[in-house]
């Protein structure tokens, strides 16, 4: 007569004895899932992030670019740069309807809303600036810096509350009072525009990745970079004449 029990016992055995072999196999492949799916989603946090950002990268850098390089007047410039964002947000609002209904739909009032939402930004960004944003005594001068200079400080403001500005437009009697020899070529001066074409940003009190993080915002946007100690430690940013 046959044991069960003993069958049973020998099975038991038997699974043992295979379970070994088998289970480095089935690790491997659960580690190579749980690496496949945090790099999916990795994947996904970068092109979300890279989605957000491009908006405003195309609205600053396209402007600088096309001042800069192609000797766009600076409102035209600004002005082909907001075009170009509204189009690019139409691209994103295709691409969304796209995916969730399986066509492309496009009220027709969304062009003419998004063109009034990219310039509202722009005003703004080009009016105000927070107080606490600006060293105290140079406020006054921000209607005075370039728009393109403006619009790019604003805009990295939204994702740095904390960073300074320190200085502006200057006079050639402030070299004097800082007790710094005159510099007749600096873009701190109004140039022919009209405008002063240099900013200066606190570093110190700033970790050394933030100041890194500042420095690359500015030169991927198009602008010149120079840190620096004159009176004290800053960030020197400057928009070259076309």
């Amino acid at each position: 007569m046959i044991d069960p029990f003993a069958e049973y016992e020998a099975l038991l055995e038997r699974l043992k004895k295979e379970r070994p072999a088998e289970r480095p196999g089935v690790v491997v492949r659960r580690r190579l899932d749980i690496r496949r799916l945090v790099a999916k989603w990795l994947v996904r946090c970068v092109l979300v992030a890279a989605a957000l950002v491009l908006p405003f990268w195309v609205l600053v850098g396209s402007s600088v670019f096309l001042y800069r390089y192609y000797g766009v007047p600076t409102w035209p410039a600004l002005l082909a740069g907001l075009l170009l964002t509204v189009l690019l947000l139409l691209l994103y609002s295709a691409w969304v309807t796209k995916r969730v209904s399986g066509k492309i739909r496009m009220p027709g009032f969304l062009p003419k809303t998004l063109i009034a939402v990219v310039a509202a930004y722009c005003l703004y960004a080009l009016i105000y600036i927070s107080s606490m944003n600006v060293k105290g005594g140079v406020e006054d001068t921000y209607h005075s810096l370039h728009p393109l200079l403006r619009l790019a400080t604003s805009t990295f403001i939204l994702v740095d509350s904390d960073l300074v500005v320190t200085d502006m437009e200057r006079a050639p009697e402030d070299y004097e009072r800082m007790g710094l020899p005159l510099y007749e070529r600096s873009l701190h001066f109004r140039q022919a525009d009209g405008y002063a074409h240099a900013v200066d940003l606190r570093t110190i009190g700033r970790s050394g990745w933030r100041n890194f993080l500042t420095r690359t915002y500015f030169r991927v946007m198009g602008f010149r970079t120079l840190r620096h100690v004159g009176t004290a430690d800053h960030l020197h940013v400057s928009l070259p004449l076309p």
